[in-house]
C-alpha cells in the first residue's frame, strides 16, 4: 500500500513536516510505500470554478501550469492521504486550501476518487485555532467518502519556532499512534 503526506506549510523542515514524518514512520515500518509532498510555498493556485474537470473526466484539473495535477495523481494512486497544515488565522494555509478545493472538486467530477481511501489531517499550531484547521481538512475527506481514522487525541502539535513541536511529547505519541492506526486500517480494508 502507498501513503502520501502533503505538507501545506511553506516552512520546509518545520513543525508540520515533523508531525507528518512522525505519522509516516510507522507506515514505512509496516511495509507501506510512503512519500512526503511539499505544496506549501509552491505555485499552487485556488480553484477557478471553470468545471473543466467535469467535462474532461480525466482525474485532472483544467489548470495545468502549477503543481496541482502531479500532486492529485499521487493522491489518487495512494491508499492513504495525510494532509498537514500550519494554523494561519485559525485555518489552513492558502496552499492547503487551494489543494483541498481543487482536489475535492476533481475527485467529485470523476466519480468519487477518494471514496474508501484513508484520509487523515495533521495540524501544527502555536496556541489556538488548530481544531478549525483540522476540521477544514477533514471536511474534504468526509465530503469525498474517505475513511477518517481517529487517534489518541486531536492530531495537533504545539510549537511556534521551527522544530519546537519536537518537544510536544503527547503530539508525537499521537502522530505515531495515527500512523499505526492507518496501517492497521489499511490492512483491515485489504482483507475485505
Amino acid at each position: 500500500m502507498k501513503a502520501v503526506a502533503i505538507n501545506g506549510s511553506p516552512r520546509k523542515g518545520g513543525n508540520t513536516e515533523i508531525l507528518l514524518q512522525k505519522v509516516l514512520a510507522p507506515l514505512a515500518a509496516a511495509g507501506w510505500e510512503t512519500e512526503l509532498i511539499q505544496v506549501g510555498g509552491s505555485n499552487i493556485r485556488g480553484c477557478k470554478a471553470c468545471y473543466r474537470c467535469f467535462d474532461a473526466k480525466d482525474s485532472r484539473c483544467g489548470q495545468k501550469d502549477d503543481c496541482f495535477n502531479p500532486c492529485m495523481e499521487k493522491m489518487v494512486a495512494a491508499g492513504a492521504i495525510i494532509l498537514g497544515s500550519p494554523t494561519y488565522f485559525s485555518d489552513v494555509s492558502a496552499e492547503m486550501k487551494a489543494l483541498l478545493d481543487r482536489a475535492g472538486l476533481v475527485a467529485l467530477a470523476n466519480g468519487g476518487l477518494f471514496r474508501r481511501k484513508i484520509g487523515a489531517a495533521v495540524v501544527a499550531v502555536r496556541r489556538g485555532g488548530g481544531t478549525h484547521a483540522f476540521d477544514t481538512m477533514n471536511h474534504m475527506f468526509l465530503m469525498s467518502g474517505a475513511i477518517v481514522p481517529g487517534s489518541t487525541y486531536w492530531n495537533l502539535g504545539f510549537g511556534l519556532d521551527k522544530g519546537a513541536v519536537a518537544g510536544d511529547e503527547e503530539a508525537l505519541r499521537n502522530m505515531d499512534d495515527l500512523g499505526k492506526t492507518i496501517a492497521w486500517l489499511g490492512a483491515a480494508l485489504a482483507r475485505g
